[in-house]
């Protein structure tokens, strides 16, 4: 098919590369005229683990290639993706949908001829039927303009593989012909074995933020679990694994740390809390309510850890490394990032802050210029008086201990995210600390 994924972000580059690799025509739709021209040198402004490859692949076989105008994508495709992003709104608890209606207010006056719009954004409830009015009432096709919504279900780091391989498809269709132009278009993905959910489009919008939500609950409950472990002296690594073997649960996402962020989860929980009180369901809202006020306190509950690591030395006037910039590894996007959140509050602490990333840096320097930063692993421990793992990427967990002990000026562990083993750490001179864990 020919199709066209309009927003080139998080989203949009890693689906128009994917459609490019499940053999379709495509045509990337961005505003921002530099990243476009890029895209189309098979540069990659984001990182995702195999992203860099399929881009440079797929530009150069002409299969896969991107534009600032948005009639040309019109012209060209019978099937538009909207990928735009859909941020939380100036109130706080909602989506900011204008880039969605803003890309159908451009796109729709441009289609003469029937085709399907699929929307991948996260949106409210609602919003389909909305889109589908607007685009219907602007397209000079009329009627012959379906909309569709289609839920991703990405994790950053490893978007490709999961809209190559994804664990499900979910599409919010109101007619027979938007459910067979999804089918057309995850032809190769469904012949795979990859269960398709055929919905109303209401299911299908609920259906992500419910599933974001419960992933946020998951590991607010955790961390819950791991401050009953700190006032107690439980080990919550050892909880994690008796609640992970009984099937109904599993340890998926229960790791314990400094809370949840990006792009998703944050807006997702807020905006699915906002939408259970919208819809008369307060006592759900209060659920979900909680476990954002567990996400929120995260920062100041490692705070508390580092606080009780150093002993009798303040934060005020230590050097600190953070490790970790991303607000999870295998991605370089620091939106919301706990991380970086701690990091800046250890300098608000009159910390003086070292930050270390292996793909992050330069997005984390654009977001926190008044943090310092480095690139150099073992050359970000020298003279610290602490390091504090703060994103759980595998440098980190796969780092030897024994010749990093000579750096810090005092080896000095805080393992915010639970994801050391913490033995051979100790075998080679650290002092390691972890959150809900015992000093043993």
């Amino acid at each position: 098919m020919r199709v066209s994924v309009i927003g080139c972000g998080h989203l949009g580059i890693p689906h128009a590369a994917a459609m490019a690799e499940l053999g379709h025509e495509v045509i990337g739709v961005d505003v921002d005229q530099a990243k476009v021209e890029r895209l189309n040198a098979g540069e990659c402004p984001i990182y995702e683990i195999g992203l860099p490859e399929l881009l440079t692949r797929h530009t150069a076989s002409g299969r896969l290639r991107f534009t600032t105008d948005i009639s040309e994508a019109a012209d060209f495709a019978e099937l538009h993706f909207i990928g735009v992003g859909t941020p939380i709104d100036a109130d706080g608890r909602s989506y900011d949908t204008a880039q969605v209606f803003g890309a159908v207010r451009r796109l729709a006056p441009h289609l003469g001829r029937a085709c399907t719009i699929v929307g991948k954004s996260t949106v409210s409830v609602g919003t389909t039927a909305q889109v589908t009015a607007l685009a219907q009432r602007l397209a000079p096709a009329g009627k012959g303009v379906e909309v569709v919504w289609n839920p991703e279900f990405l994790r950053e780091g490893h978007a490709v593989e999961d809209t190559l391989s994804p664990d499900r498809l979910i599409a919010g269709v109101t007619t027979a012909e938007g459910e067979k132009a999804i089918r057309a278009v995850y032809a190769g993905v469904i012949d795979a074995g990859v269960p398709l959910f055929i919905t109303d489009p209401q299911t299908a919008e609920l259906a992500k933020g419910a599933a974001n939500t419960y992933l946020g609950l998951k590991i607010s409950y955790i961390n819950a679990v791991a401050d009953m472990c700190e006032a107690a002296g439980g080990d919550v690594a050892q909880i994690v694994d008796i609640l992970g073997i009984d099937p109904r649960i599993g340890s998926g996402g229960m790791r314990p740390g400094i809370g949840y962020g990006g792009g998703c989860l944050p807006k997702d929980v807020r905006a699915f809390t906002a939408s259970a009180r919208a819809l008369g369901a307060d006592t759900a809202a209060s659920l979900l309510r909680a476990a954002e006020v567990i996400n929120e306190q995260r920062t100041d509950v490692a705070l508390g850890l580092i606080t009780r690591a150093l002993g009798e030395r303040p934060i005020s006037g230590a050097r600190i490394t953070v490790w970790g910039a991303a607000f999870k590894p295998g991605t370089n996007d620091v939106r919301e990032s706990p991380a970086l959140a701690l990091a800046q509050a250890l300098q608000q602490a009159g910390g003086f802050v070292t930050v270390h990333d292996p793909q992050a840096v330069p997005t984390a320097m654009a977001r926190n210029p008044e943090l310092e930063y480095t690139d150099d692993l073992a050359g970000s421990l020298d003279g610290a008086d602490l390091v504090v793992l703060a994103t759980e990427w595998p440098e980190y967990r796969q780092a030897d201990p024994r010749p990093l002990a000579a750096r810090p000026a005092s080896p000095l562990l805080v393992d915010c995210r639970t994801a050391l083993d913490p033995g051979p750490w100790r075998a080679a001179g650290w002092t390691v600390h972890q959150l809900g864990r015992p000093e043993k």
